[in-house]
């Protein structure tokens, strides 16, 4: 190996320390600044030889920074919530009088309305939770024009369309083994689940003025009436038939109230669906349901099934065709709570059978019914 050979595998660093050397026998009294450069020099080579042995790493540590900078957020410029996107043409051309300026009253009173409209009368919703038999119609019970006892009936009623049977023919049905069907109308069944078909038809025909139901109900509903009349008990009908236009101002005269109490119109609907059944979904619409009172007490409420009628009502009506709709004890399948005075024409087979298995329509449907 000759001189120049062996200079070259001489590393840097020795390099700097035999030209430091050199110099500070030359210049003694410089000796430190040639330390100073020695040190330095030394440090420098080592910082840049260490990027130069791991280029590749920091190249690749440069291109993720690289990319998560120009995709994030934080590398756009913030825009101003001031800033508008029409043309420049657009706004030279609107002139300062078109521009409404409002009065720190005026903005002040909007305020106020958007305050009063978001308050919400609390007492309308606790009234609309405490709801729990929503095919009441509104006080229609209390109206003696919107009441039919007996005799009243019978004022209106020829005689030729009341059929009267013996009891034990009514009932002699229920020894014998009885199919039931979906297609048959005193069967149809009617709730939230099943509203009224668009094609439904059915005869109507009076109780009394404008009280009506469907006409093949009204010798049977005579015939209980009489039943319990021998037996010294009371029954006035109210509120039978509800025709849709009925249930639905019924229906919009609660989404209204709470509405004008500072509701939305989607919450409003949700509290007067639990107010009031909506539209075409209460069997008052079909002519087959009717709710009963008796003297001395006109409310619709549980304590008309502690009443002589109430009482009467659910150990007899079935002897006519008629079922309690919506029974206690089966509120999680009707969905309607416990409703002592709400009665139903299913006709006396199918009335029998479900007393004597303690079902309600709902269960007849889903298991009974072919």
């Amino acid at each position: 190996m000759n001189a120049s050979s062996a200079m070259k595998k001489i590393s840097y660093k020795n390099k700097i320390i035999s030209r430091v050397g050199k110099f500070n026998k030359k210049h003694k009294a410089l000796a430190v600044f040639g330390m100073g450069y020695a040190v330095l020099a030394i440090c420098i080579y080592n910082f840049l030889f260490y990027f130069y042995s791991n280029v590749k790493r920091f190249t690749c540590l440069a291109c993720i920074l690289l990319f998560f900078v120009s995709s994030s957020s934080f590398s756009h410029p913030t825009m101003s919530l001031n800033i508008s996107f029409a043309s420049n043409i657009i706004e030279e051309n609107i002139s300062a009088d078109d521009v409404t300026t409002l009065s720190e009253t005026e903005i002040a009173q909007s305020d106020a309305e958007l305050a009063v409209s978001k308050d919400v009368d609390s007492a309308i919703i606790e009234e609309a939770l405490q709801s729990e038999n929503p095919d009441v119609a509104e006080a229609e019970h209390l109206n003696p024009d919107k009441q039919a006892s007996l005799t009243d009936i019978l004022e209106t009623v020829p005689d030729e369309e009341i059929s009267m049977e013996d009891d034990s023919a009514k009932t002699s049905s229920s020894e014998q083994e009885v199919s039931f069907s979906k297609k048959d109308w005193s069967l149809i069944l009617v709730n939230k689940q099943h509203p009224i078909p668009d094609d439904y038809t059915f005869p109507l025909g009076t109780i009394r003025g404008s009280m009506r139901c469907d006409e093949r109900i009204i010798a049977p509903l005579l015939e209980m009436m009489r039943a319990a009349e021998r037996e010294g008990v009371s029954l006035i009908i109210c509120s039978p038939y509800r025709d849709k236009d009925r249930q639905t101002m019924l229906f919009d005269n609660k989404i209204n109230r709470y509405m004008d109490a500072g509701m939305s119109y989607m919450d409003s609907y949700k509290l007067a669906s639990q107010a009031v059944t909506v539209p075409g979904s209460s069997e008052h619409q079909i002519g087959l349901a009717i709710d009963i009172i008796t003297d001395g007490y006109s409310s619709l409420d549980e304590g008309f099934g502690k009443t002589a009628a109430g009482k009467w009502l659910a150990n007899n009506s079935y002897k006519y065709g008629f079922i309690l709709r919506y029974p206690q004890g089966k509120e999680e399948i009707t969905s309607i709570e416990f409703e002592p005075w709400h009665f139903r024409y299913v006709g006396v087979d199918a009335a029998t059978f479900m007393v004597q298995n303690d079902i309600c329509l709902e269960e007849l449907w889903s298991y009974y019914l072919q």
